[in-house]
């Protein structure tokens, strides 16, 4: 999957990825949204991702949350089948309306053990990158940070021990050992490690 650099596919699917989540922040930071799409292909990239992997991550978003299909066929068009079949796995939902959040996360758990290695890759990333930013909000705002939420405390730190559970059943390279201990010390920040 290594690669030495990257043409001028990903340039357009940055400038793309940077437009379509433009008016988007993270929630409850107001940080913009693309930080977290660049920290998610950081991570990918350095974990061995080639320039389609990488492409999936920038935009791995983008249809759940900027278009549903309609999106992925721009996707689909512009970066090709590969790109587009990444985006779709990583995606818990088609668009709006979201269906429920609970319904979402156990389907995209359940669905974790079946994932195409290129989006293994980029989930995890994602994880990994989400677990970091609620760990250190966590230490900055507490039991409050859960607010901003849908599945609010309990279903938040369910679904990460789901998510790393499933991740470990289906392999446990060094990025599912990576989210494992920031889940766990996450659990111990907010008093619920098992360990």
């Amino acid at each position: 999957m290594m690669s030495t650099g990257f043409s001028s596919r990903f340039d357009d699917a940055l400038v793309y990825a940077s437009d379509l989540h433009r008016t988007q922040t993270r929630k409850g930071s107001g940080r913009p949204y693309i930080s977290h799409l660049l920290m998610v292909t950081a991570i990918v990239i350095e974990n061995g991702g080639d320039e389609d992997t990488a492409i999936a991550a920038l935009l791995h978003d983008a249809m759940e949350d900027q278009g549903g299909e309609a999106t992925l066929k721009v996707i689909r068009d512009r970066w090709g089948d590969r790109v587009a079949g990444v985006v779709r796995e990583c995606s818990d939902n088609e668009g709006e309306p979201k269906r429920e959040w609970i319904e979402r996360k156990r389907e995209f758990v359940a669905a974790i053990a079946i994932l195409t290695p290129e989006a293994r890759l980029v989930a995890l990333s994602d994880k990994l990158h989400n677990v970091r930013c609620i760990l250190a909000d966590y230490r900055n705002f507490g039991e409050l940070l859960w607010e901003r939420f849908q599945g609010g405390r309990d279903g938040t730190l369910w679904y990460y021990r789901a998510a790393v559970a499933a991740f470990r059943a289906s392999g446990n390279e060094t990025l599912v050992q990576e989210l494992s201990l920031v889940v766990e010390e996450l659990l111990i920040s907010t008093g619920e490690s098992d360990g």
